[in-house]
């Protein structure tokens, strides 16, 4: 008896959400979507702009580093620039420690 009810019921919920696959995989692609526009490509945008900027640096550029030292590059090699922070004051870095130049942050 118990056994009949179940399956009665269970075959009355499978029969009323028949395209409930298709609708999920439908939710799921707009779920996707939303996270590429939202959250992917920003940060794709973003890491591009910081790699065009690590590559074009040169002597004589007022920069900004992560740790929110300011300084004029005086030299710059393959990985490591040197900053000037204060009149003979040298200071060695990594390129990706730098964020931006002075120029960008009054543009914003």
């Amino acid at each position: 008896m118990f056994a009949t009810n179940a399956y009665a019921l269970a075959g009355g919920a499978a029969k009323e959400g028949g395209g409930s696959g298709m609708e999920g995989i439908v939710m799921l692609v707009i779920m996707f979507a939303i996270f590429y526009f939202l959250l992917i490509r920003p940060q794709q945008k973003r890491a591009k702009q910081h790699k065009e900027l690590i590559e074009n640096l040169k002597a004589g550029d007022q920069v900004v580093t992560s740790g929110g030292v300011h300084g004029k590059i005086v030299a710059v090699q393959d990985t490591i620039v040197t900053l000037e922070i204060a009149s003979n004051v040298r200071v060695k870095i990594n390129r990706s420690s730098i964020v931006g130049t002075k120029t960008d942050q009054l543009e914003e």
